[in-house]
């Protein structure tokens, strides 16, 4: 027992993590909206998988996947904007998810449920943590110079489409790692809210992600935290700690 709390809390730890560094990218994208919608592509994995007595973790990736490389081609093939082409996608798997599944299952896809997790969901998770980490600190500055001109960075060496699909499928990951514990409703926010957070107090990027990594972890922290002393959801705490540093942030005066 002592084995898996250790293993959940290092799993949670590195979720956050993650989702801390590639929701940099995500508000330097302009991807705020589109990033929550994005996690909503999983309601129809999870309602496939429930259907098929499957873990609804699996079926909640292969759909991220999917309508990651669905989201990836329709964009290189029709250059409709990101967040025009998530709205659609979005809207569907929103309308098709909430067929598949209902009542208690529906309640825990829309907003997690935590508990310990076993042995291969924490080996899974962290290797996946892992993958999107090491992807976006050693990409990160090849993610910026395709973001501040896309012809810059062809003549620089850099395939800014083969970029583009990977970075959206770490999000992808990402989103996927933190359905157990924030479900598809809120785990963008914890994408979006401590970057966004980061980029009011950070000077460099360096600095960006960092400080966007420690507001993850340390909502995370207090979320799993009050929720098993208060026996409350863990989800809903997280992201309240994330928006409440948020706002704290705001009383930071900016340069003008």
């Amino acid at each position: 027992m002592m084995f898996l709390e250790l293993g959940s809390m290092v799993f949670a730890v590195s979720m956050a993590s993650a989702a801390g560094l590639v929701g940099c990218f995500a508000v330097m994208r302009r991807m705020t909206l589109a990033a929550d919608a994005i996690s909503h592509v999983a309601l129809p994995g999870i309602g496939i998988a429930l259907l098929f007595h499957l873990q609804p973790v699996v079926g909640a990736l292969a759909m991220l996947l999917f309508g990651t490389l669905l989201i990836w081609g329709i964009e290189e093939r029709t250059r409709i904007s990101t967040e025009t082409i998530v709205g659609v996608v979005f809207s569907v798997a929103l309308a098709i998810g909430s067929l598949m599944a209902s009542g208690e299952e529906l309640i825990d896809a829309l907003f997690g449920a935590p508990g310990l997790l076993t042995g291969w969901e924490t080996a899974l998770g962290l290797i996946g943590a892992a993958a999107v980490i090491i992807f976006i600190l050693k990409a990160r500055h090849s993610l910026v110079v395709s973001l501040v001109s896309p012809d810059i960075a062809l003549t620089s060496g850099i395939n800014v489409a083969r970029l583009n699909l990977l970075y959206l499928l770490a999000f992808a990951l990402t989103v996927a790692l933190g359905l157990r514990y924030l479900g598809v409703l809120l785990m963008g926010s914890l994408i979006i809210i401590p970057a966004a957070t980061a980029r009011r107090l950070a000077k460099s990027l360096n600095g960006m992600l960092s400080i966007s990594v420690a507001i993850a972890v340390v909502s995370t922290a207090l979320g799993a935290s009050a929720g098993s002393l208060f026996h409350r959801d863990t989800g809903p705490i997280i992201i309240t700690s994330a928006g409440t540093i948020f706002f704290l942030s705001l009383l930071k005066r900016q340069p003008r």
